[in-house]
């Protein structure tokens, strides 16, 4: 007969060994392994040149980018720069459901590690570079409310140097109106109507030089390893996670319903964890705000930009822009349709949705669960029934995506 205390020690070897099993890369079936390993940074692709930024990629463009990110004089009150919203602490964005800088925005900041792996940019994808993303709030009223020949001026007056060095020699705007932008006031707009044609086209190509400057800094901002990334290491190798890598039963749960049962994986996929595609999930306006169609309204926009890949202030030739060429330009698909963000992070930086309509992680897992009806257009998504236990450990995998 065994005797009371061998028998007690082999339970409790037991009961460890479950507990360590729950942890092992042996819990997850063959085709998890291959899904949770295209999950990891590690597989996060080599950032290609942009073709239609010659400087992308330049130390010296870069460098100067990050002066112009950081410069409240990129704006018309003094007090406003890029980093007011994309706050460098902050995972390069406010926390706030609606941006906030000389006036308050419709949408949310969207956070910039990364970005630039992407091929569209803001929520709806009106612009399809990085620079010409950059220039959009500089003329925005209630951003940086700026205008183009004020830019244009203060390149020359502040900055020739180190603008000369990467762009070459700036044209003489001594004679430059002070305050003008096909975008501003009636009276800006007016003034650069009155402008001659070749007088504006310098402005504007000063001005697309602003936006590859500050693009090439946020090519630098990357995403740095979290304890997700260390678990599925492990995980793809074979051997047991050590220390903060070692996830809980609770997080295995969680990472097993978000790339089966609850379908995230369908549009938070790849290292970064999204898609890059736009898609109507049924998020609510918000009262009070314009109506917000997404992509739907977007399309125009972005095929009118004169900075875009196709324009002539563009460094690319118009084989390297199929991504513009070939979009789709309208649809039911792309009304109500929204960036999918991606999840890297995404725990640290509530609210949610475009224009953080939904304020916590356990509101969001609600939301997909419960499936609403679209305000407009087909909504995407089918109701998942999370069980509180399901809801909890959804929300445990997604922190394992936190920074750090």
């Amino acid at each position: 007969m065994e005797k009371p205390f061998r028998r007690i020690f082999r339970l409790v070897a037991l009961a460890a060994a479950l507990a360590l099993g729950a942890c092992k890369p042996s819990g997850f079936s063959e085709e998890e392994k291959r899904i949770i390993g295209q999950l990891r940074l590690s597989e996060l692709a080599k950032l290609q040149p942009d073709p239609t930024n010659r400087h992308a990629d330049e130390p010296l463009a870069a460098a100067f980018g990050a002066t112009l990110f950081f410069d409240t004089r990129l704006s018309s009150d003094g007090v406003v720069s890029c980093a007011t919203c994309h706050q460098i602490d902050n995972q390069f964005q406010d926390g706030l459901p609606l941006a906030r800088a000389i006036g308050i925005t419709d949408r949310r900041t969207m956070p910039l590690a990364d970005v630039a792996h992407g091929p569209w940019f803001f929520w709806d994808g009106r612009r399809d570079s990085l620079w010409a993303q950059a220039l959009v709030p500089l003329e925005e009223a209630r951003e940086h409310g700026g205008n183009r020949t004020a830019y244009a001026r203060m390149m020359a007056e502040r900055y020739r140097e180190r603008y000369e060095r990467i762009f070459g020699p700036l044209p003489d705007f001594s004679g430059l109106p002070e305050n003008a932008s096909p975008l501003g006031t009636e009276a800006e707009r007016a003034v650069w109507t009155a402008m001659g044609e070749a007088e504006r086209d310098a402005v504007d190509r000063v001005f697309s030089n602003i936006g590859k400057a500050i693009a090439a800094f946020e090519r630098t901002i990357a995403h740095g390893e979290t304890r997700f990334d260390r678990f599925a290491e492990a995980v793809v190798a074979g051997r047991e996670p050590e220390g903060d890598a070692r996830f809980s039963a609770l997080e295995i749960e969680g990472l097993k319903l978000f790339i089966g049962k609850a379908n995230c994986i369908d549009c938070h996929n790849g290292p970064r964890f999204t898609d890059d595609h736009f898609h109507n999930t049924g998020v609510p306006p918000v009262e009070g705000l314009p109506d917000d169609r997404g992509r739907a309204q977007a399309v125009a926009e972005l095929v009118g930009d004169p900075f875009n890949c196709l324009g002539k202030y563009s460094d690319a030739g118009p084989e390297a822009c199929e991504e513009l060429r070939f979009m789709r330009r309208d649809g039911a698909e792309l009304e109500r349709a929204f960036k999918t963000p991606s999840l890297r992070g995404a725990a640290a930086r509530p609210p949610y949705m475009h224009s953080g309509q939904i304020a916590t992680l356990e509101e969001v897992v609600d939301h997909y669960s419960r499936a609403p009806e679209a305000a407009s257009g087909q909504s995407e998504i089918g109701g998942v029934i999370f069980t509180d236990r399901g809801k909890a450990a959804l929300i445990a995998f997604l922190k394992t995506l936190d920074p750090g």
